[in-house]
């Protein structure tokens, strides 16, 4: 029998307890998208690893807004945001299928030096997103994200974003109008092409990183 329990007033699985069989990989669960994955402020028992799909990181401002952290892609890991409880609200961007394995098992059986990795990572993501908010033009911004994601997905100049306009704007800081007109631009100057509201083949990436200097 799986050790898999569901809340009575949440559609969300919460793990409670694994079989010695799954302990070394944890258990795959499957998410909808914009399903929540762990709320601002629960404890955080587990690690997650993205298998498939995305996962988006956040917080809710005081104000409503919602101010997106960090997008996490296959073979990511998060959930170590927190020392007992998460500092941020972690949804799946879309259809996303995650390893999940308790924390305690997570430090206990990949070592410290997985998790000084993962949180490594992470570090190095939160001051890119730093200066990525500290850059004064939407187009800079702009450049700079699509140039992110090029390099996540081995350089290729065809780029796969797997997140929605609403979601990019709440990662840059920026209204979504000022996003959609600034990849327009971009279009016009033919240093993209979009093929489709998520896929953008980058032209002359050479041009996107100047705007970025």
């Amino acid at each position: 029998m799986n050790a898999i329990a569901f809340n009575t007033f949440e559609a969300r699985p919460v793990i409670l307890e694994r079989q010695p069989a799954v302990a070394e990989s944890g258990v795959r669960m499957n998410y909808a998208r914009d399903e929540e994955i762990f709320g601002e402020g629960e404890v955080g028992r587990c690690v997650y690893k993205v298998v498939s799909g995305a996962v988006r990181t956040y917080r809710m401002l005081s104000d409503g807004r919602r101010q997106i952290v960090e997008f996490h892609t296959v073979g990511d890991v998060f959930g170590l945001d927190g020392e007992r409880c998460h500092a941020l609200g972690a949804e799946a961007v879309r259809e996303t299928t995650l390893q999940v394995m308790r924390r305690d098992a997570f430090l206990h059986e990949q070592g410290s030096e997985a998790a000084i990795q993962a949180l490594l990572k992470k570090f190095q993501r939160a001051q890119a997103h730093m200066l990525l908010l500290g850059r004064h033009t939407a187009c800079e911004r702009v450049a700079a994200f699509l140039l992110d994601f090029q390099e996540r997905a081995g350089g290729a100049d065809a780029v796969d974003l797997p997140m929605s306009r609403q979601d990019i704007a709440d990662y840059l800081g920026l209204t979504i109008e000022t996003v959609s007109r600034t990849f327009t631009q971009l279009q016009a100057a033919r240093q993209i092409d979009l093929v489709s509201c998520r896929r953008v083949i980058l032209r002359n990436p050479a041009a996107l990183a100047r705007i970025c200097e």
